[in-house]
């Protein structure tokens, strides 16, 4: 439950940052600053490796504010689902343990945006997550980039995404929703 207070708590302070100047370029890292708490460690004493995902979605919060696409996802009725991520452990995280989480988007392909986050301590990257989503309308069906881009501009910048993005995201991918996908283990 403290992931909750803690997405308001971003959600508000990305806020106040907007309104004091601090909107960011789509092409810039956002930061938020996070401390390790009881409720994130697991048996072993360090965080738990299911929460860097939930604690990865709060940089998504601030970045999609902080940008003003969470402002056009709103007025217009979209929302953004997570279609695949990976998460890459380096070092781990331990109880009270400071850190901060860079978020920043990887460009785009024609199905998806491509998102990075890392946990940074002292500027040294202990894990880092690649986030492919889609952005759906509430009224039904997968928005168009095109459709997107018409409300809030193309960002000037907007990097290619890496060649081994796609091979991972084609890698990882799961079959249609229209299509099965029976679980047979080989």
């Amino acid at each position: 439950m403290n992931v909750i207070w803690r997405t308001f708590l971003v959600i508000v302070g990305a806020r106040v940052r907007v309104r004091l100047g601090g909107r960011l370029t789509p092409t810039a890292v956002g930061r938020i600053r996070l401390t390790t708490l009881p409720t994130d460690i697991d048996l072993l004493r360090h965080m738990n490796n299911g929460r860097y995902l939930s604690l990865f979605d709060l940089g998504r919060w601030d970045l999609l504010i902080r940008t003003g696409l969470a402002d056009a996802m709103r007025d217009n009725g979209w929302y953004a689902v997570v279609s695949s991520e990976t998460v890459t452990f380096r070092k781990s995280l331990e109880l009270w343990q400071r850190f901060v989480v860079e978020s920043r988007f990887l460009g785009h392909d024609d199905k998806a945006l491509y998102l990075e986050h890392r946990a940074v301590v002292d500027g040294e990257v202990y894990a880092r997550a690649i986030i492919r989503a889609r952005m759906m309308r509430r009224k039904g069906g997968t928005l168009p980039h095109e459709e997107l881009f018409a409300a809030i501009g193309r960002p000037d910048g907007l990097p290619d995404v890496a060649p081994w993005v796609h091979d991972w995201a084609a890698a990882s991918a799961l079959p249609s929703t229209r299509s099965e996908a029976p679980s047979v283990w080989d």
